[in-house]
């Protein structure tokens, strides 16, 4: 039973989004697709359109066989990070025998190279894009001119500015650093491009266009597959989806209720807090609050991203501690009947503990690693922090039923 490995968003999931999952199975020529899926907070420091159940019944609906969340703060990170933790992710579920992502032409050999070069050439990048940065270079135009400055003549550079050649780039690196032996395919990607608003072949736009289309009441549901709009649109209609407006209030409360903290969290540093607080003061809603902060060494992301940890209250040792070590466990969210008997029959080859029943998710814990372990500490914070964007994830909804936040308890397994 061959399977191939797709690393997600699936914000909402998309006709290209499909494409991919097709284009995937045919090129790995495997029967069974596992997507390692972001969760309610994503991977440019936004929150999700709606939840993460959701995006997992939209997958299962569209042919995906198993869906298993890549958590906090992988899910929320750079490149590198994001690229390892879901690489991490495939790997210890053990039997996943290639991982298929799309890149810009769909041809591997030049993005091996470039992930190549840029593995041999770790070191001298950071520290001439840090030199540029000082300066009062922004990180992007920094980072391309130190590429353009040590990439061999057969390296277009160009081809390291387009978005999903960026993540191929670091599954590549990330497949190398961690001695996987998952077999790395690639596809071209078609349609409109990762930020672009039009519909392009294919009736394929991307989850960008979509959510504003959304955002503006435009109809959506021909650039979704047949079977997944059905479960999106219910999210729209009780008002299960994500609210900004609740997201900018939670933001400019925890910057303005205690400013001291905000040194601490994941990614404020170089005196960023003076200038969240100062902004904070007079911004009115999440848009004025990121233009006031952004500067020329501060790119948009980067602030979302810091945003969502000052939202999660996540601690910069903390984070530190979880990206060093790599995922401790991992949250099944759903799996079709093929999906089911390739996890029945990986069992043994798995390396992480894979939860399904949160009931049962402290003594499966104890039970893998012992509760004196310091892994085990590691996976009760990636625990606490799951539970915590979950529950934290609730208050940005339009509309809340009134149920328990700690859904990661009492939601069932979703089944395709």
């Amino acid at each position: 039973m061959r399977t191939v490995g797709l690393i997600t968003e699936y914000n909402p999931f998309h006709n290209g989004h499909l494409h991919h999952l097709r284009e995937s199975l045919k090129v790995a020529e495997a029967q069974v697709s596992v997507a390692v899926m972001s969760g309610h907070f994503l991977q440019r420091g936004e929150p999700a359109l709606v939840d993460k159940w959701r995006r997992t019944e939209m997958a299962l609906a569209a042919g995906v066989d198993i869906v298993v969340e890549l958590p906090l703060p992988w899910a929320c990170s750079s490149a590198p990070d994001f690229a390892r933790g879901a690489v991490q992710a495939l790997d210890a579920l053990g039997g996943v025998d290639a991982l298929c992502f799309g890149s810009e032409r769909g041809v591997l050999a030049p993005l091996q190279q470039f992930a190549d070069f840029l593995h041999g050439q770790e070191n001298t990048v950071t520290e001439k894009t840090s030199a540029l940065l000082r300066k009062g270079v922004n990180y992007p135009q920094a980072r391309s001119a130190v590429l353009a400055d040590l990439l061999p003549g057969e390296l277009d550079p160009s081809a390291i500015a387009a978005p999903n050649n960026i993540l191929g780039m670091a599954y590549l690196k990330a497949l190398r650093q961690t001695d996987s032996a998952i077999q790395p395919l690639t596809m071209q990607r078609i349609g409109a491009g990762f930020h672009e608003e039009r519909v392009g072949e294919g009736g394929i736009a991307s989850a960008t266009g979509i959510r504003k289309r959304l955002a503006e009441g435009q109809a959506v549901d021909q650039l979704l597959p047949l079977p997944v709009w059905p479960v999106l649109q219910r999210a729209i209609d009780d008002g299960q989806h994500f609210f900004p407006d609740r997201y900018s209030l939670l933001v400019l409360a925890q910057i303005l209720r205690d400013p001291a903290r905000l040194t601490d969290c994941w990614l404020v540093e170089n005196g960023i807090e003076n200038r969240l607080q100062s902004v904070a003061e007079q911004a009115t809603d999440l848009e004025t609050l990121i233009s006031g902060v952004k500067s020329r060494q501060l790119t948009r992301t980067r602030i979302q991203r810091l945003l969502v940890a000052i939202l999660l209250g996540l601690q910069r040792d903390e984070a530190t501690a979880l990206l060093d070590a790599g995922p401790q466990y991992l949250h099944l969210l759903g799996a079709s009947e093929s999906g089911e008997r390739f996890l029945a029959s990986s069992r043994k080859r798995r390396s992480l503990p894979l939860i399904q029943n949160f009931s049962r998710v402290h003594s499966s814990l104890k039970r893998c690693y012992g509760v004196d372990s310091p892994n085990y500490l590691l996976a009760r914070r990636q625990l606490d922090l799951e539970l915590r964007a979950t529950k934290l994830y609730s208050l940005l909804m339009k509309n809340w039923s009134g149920a328990a936040r700690n859904r990661d308890y009492y939601e069932p397994l979703r089944r395709g």
